[in-house]
């Protein structure tokens, strides 16, 4: 049977897009400060309904107001920003292998005064250590990768590596959010899931009939880390 979670390469797998994608809307926010990037999945609403999605949890695992949240892939850090804004307020890291990202995301934070740091980091980096958050969150970065086509001298794909890095990042009862618009749930959770990483809730968006098949552009889960 056909391994349905690997996609075929594409140039949004690639550092170089993101680099010239972020230089672009670094210059863009610098001419119009009002301008502060694109807001991915935004035709869905997944940035809304996973702000959404944690406020109404508040109190389950380690999601709390205070909590600490590091957002995989941060891209512009549009989505730590408007965690901020609903009054999360531990602290935050912005990761994401695109320097310019970090760039433009570090800008945008100081000119608007919010307190969410960001650092170029591969995740993938044997030699990264990381601190442990409460919340770690993915909009799209799993997406990308699986885009890149890229292995590692062991010969797994970074998709297959991708849940150590997650479960590497969380702590015991942490949370893992993810949204994609690539893969389907079970897709995610063949992907995901570990002896230590499990499925607990998810994000419901409105369903489609294709083919006499129910599905959704988008989806959501939430995993937490057993210990």
């Amino acid at each position: 049977m056909e391994d349905t979670t690997k996609l075929n390469k594409s140039k949004l797998g690639t550092k170089e897009y993101w680099d010239e994608f972020y230089a672009l809307e670094k210059n863009n926010f610098e001419n119009n400060p009002e301008d502060t990037g694109e807001c991915w999945f935004d035709d869905n609403d997944a940035e809304a309904k996973m702000v959404s999605f944690l406020e109404d949890n508040i109190g389950m695992h380690h999601i709390e107001h205070g909590c600490s949240i590091c957002d995989l892939g941060t891209g512009n850090g549009h989505l730590l920003f408007e965690l901020v804004e609903s009054g999360f307020n531990g602290p935050m890291l912005g990761v994401d292998y695109s320097e310019q990202s970090i760039e433009f995301a570090k800008e945008v934070a100081q000119t608007k005064g919010l307190p969410v740091e960001f650092s170029a980091k591969d995740i993938f980096d044997e030699f990264w250590t990381p601190s442990k958050f409460d919340l770690v969150l993915d909009k799209g970065t799993l997406d990308a990768i699986a885009l890149s086509g890229l292995t590692r001298e062991n010969g797994k794909s970074l998709v297959e590596l991708y849940s150590q890095v997650v479960e590497k990042l969380l702590v015991k009862g942490g949370v893992f959010l993810i949204t994609s618009c690539n893969f389907t749930e079970s897709e995610l959770i063949k992907i995901i899931q570990t002896e230590n990483l499990k499925v607990w809730n998810k994000i419901n968006y409105p369903s489609f009939s294709f083919g006499g098949v129910q599905g959704t552009a988008i989806c959501s889960i939430a995993f937490v880390k057993l210990s």
